[in-house]
Formats: C-alpha cells, structure tokens, sequence
C-alpha cells in the first residue's frame, strides 16, 4: 500500500482528471481502512467548519483515517484562516485529509489553504488542462511514459481523432499500449486506424458495404451496431457524412482531376485521404448520389410513418442501396 501524507490539496481546471484522483484516492482509502474509515464531505456539506470538526472529532476506528472533502474551490481566505489552519499546523496522527477544488473562472483554492497544506507536509497538486497547441508534446510524453513512441504527426493525428479532453487521449493512449505492447512506434496512420471509435469503424465497414453493394456485410454491420446499443439517429448521419465525403471526391476524379491534386485539397491525412480516394474511385457518382438520397429518404420516412420500427425501414433501405 503506498505511504499516505497527512494533506492533499489537487485543484485545477481539467475537472475530469480531478474525479479520477478523487475516485482513485477514496478506492485506496476504502481498501486501506475500510468504508468506515473514511468521510466524505462534498455539496453544501464542504465548509471549512465542517473539515475541522471531521479532522478535531475522535474516533475509535483502527487504523488511518481518511476525510475527502471535495469543493473547496469556493472558500474564503478568512474561513480557511479561522477554522483549519491552526488544525492543519498540526495535524492528527494516521489521518489523511484530501482538498479537491475544481477550479472556473473566479472560483479558485484560496492561496492559504494550499500554504497550509504545503506546510503540514502534504502534497499540492495542480491538474490544468492544457490548449491545443500544447496537447501533442504532452501526448508524446505521455506515450513516452507508457512504453510508446509517438511522433509528432501521429500525436496530432489522435488529437484530430479522440478530441482535446486530455483524459480520454490518455484512455486511448493506454488502450493503445495494452494492444500493441512496449516499443511499439505509432504513426499517423497507425493512430488514424487503431484509435477510432469502435462503433466508428464499424460505420465506416457499414458504407464500404453499401458502396461495394454487398448487402449481406452492409447488413451484418448494420445489425451490430444496433447490437451494441447504436441508435439509428447518430448511426445514418454518420453514415450520410462518410458517402458524401466519398461522393465529392468521386465528382472531381469523374471531372478528371488528378488523385494527387485531390488529395493535396483534402482536409485529412493521407492515410485518410487515400482510403477515400480508393472508395471513390471503386464506385461511381450515380451510385454513391443514390445512396445519399436513399439515406436521406429514410429520415423523411420514419418521421412520416412513426409506426414502422427503425430496424425494419434501415434495413429497407440497405437492401435498395445494394441492389
């Protein structure tokens, strides 16, 4: 079990890695001590006062004890000063109390309370949520520390896939390792194809179907995103963006422009830009038009025959793409 300090202060503006310390530090408590030897304050009950009389109280429980107390992003200077300095100065053998404050706007860690925290031994921590243009050298540490080389193409290439909430960067970061162990070097393009959402690529095996005309896949992929929870609203507009995509870039080459003046002109990695190009050019304009509309024609259906299952029109509607 790790060593405990008497005092954590973790604040900062990147909230979901606050409740992830959070929820870490009160599972290590709970096994620690047990469920009764650990209190939570939080909501209205997250006062100064109400920390000093949970760290002043007596217990009879073995062993150390924890207080959490988690809000403290709106106390006052003056508060902390009258109720848990003092306490704080000296602080209470095998107790641990942890101070989380999730920091917007004005609302900040009073500038005492980290002080006192500091000086009873204990640890602050400040978790800040960096700006984009920060987030791929953060990335390529992060990888570092997890056994992966990622350079600086494909440290962009996952931001531009997951988004800029660092922790679920760092989640995939981590999924990543576990699936293609230490030592393994990521590339934009290796980024681009391991790290999509599952029910993504699936959409994306979905419109290879619908555009290669193969009905029984396009219906196979379509019956295991609705498996796995996917509802029909989130699933056809992605599926309409992806042929759309394809189809503009079909135009152009049907137009006779070059691969490589499409591909300089796409907004997305060649990796990316390639796999769009190899679609377009494996259908054709009229096919992959008449798709969009029959996609768009199921939305217009199921608003005016609400009776009829969406399970029942999409897949209507697959059987006439692919015929």
């Amino acid at each position: 079990m790790p060593a405990f300090k008497p005092a954590y202060l973790i604040h900062g503006d990147d909230h979901g890695r606050i409740g992830e310390r959070r929820a870490r530090l009160r599972e290590l408590a709970e096994r620690e001590s047990g469920a009764a030897g650990v209190e939570l304050l939080e909501g209205d009950a997250a006062t100064p006062e109400n920390a000093a009389a949970a760290l002043a109280a007596m217990t009879f429980a073995l062993g150390r004890r924890f207080v959490i107390i988690d809000g403290v992003e709106g106390w006052k200077d003056d508060e902390v000063k009258q109720h848990l300095v003092s306490l704080l100065k000296d602080p209470l053998p095998e107790t641990t109390v942890a101070f989380f404050a999730r920091e917007e706007g004005r609302a900040r860690v009073p500038a005492v309370l980290a002080k006192a925290v500091e000086k009873a031994g204990g640890d602050v921590a400040a978790e800040k949520m960096r700006k984009g243009r920060e987030l791929p050298r953060w990335l390529r540490g992060e990888a570092a520390r997890l056994g992966l080389e990622l350079d600086d193409t494909g440290a962009r290439a996952l931001v531009a896939q997951v988004g800029e909430r660092q922790q679920r960067l760092l989640r995939e970061l981590e999924k990543l390792a576990i699936d293609l162990g230490p030592g393994a070097a990521l590339t934009a393009e290796e980024v681009e194809e391991a790290a999509a959402h599952s029910s993504e690529r699936q959409v994306w095996g979905l419109v290879d179907a619908l555009v290669g005309r193969d009905a029984p896949a396009a219906t196979r992929a379509y019956l295991q995103l609705r498996g796995q929870g996917e509802a029909l609203d989130r699933l056809a507009p992605m599926a309409v963006r992806r042929l759309r995509d394809v189809l503009a870039i079909a135009v152009r080459l049907q137009a006779g422009e070059a691969p490589a003046q499409v591909r300089s002109s796409l907004r997305m990695s060649p990796y990316a830009a390639d796999r769009r190009i190899a679609e377009a050019r494996d259908s054709d304009v009229d096919t992959l038009r008449g798709a969009v509309e029959e996609l768009a024609d199921l939305e217009a259906t199921r608003r005016s025959s609400p009776r009829l299952e969406d399970d029942t029109l999409a897949l209507g509607t697959i059987a006439r793409i692919a015929v």
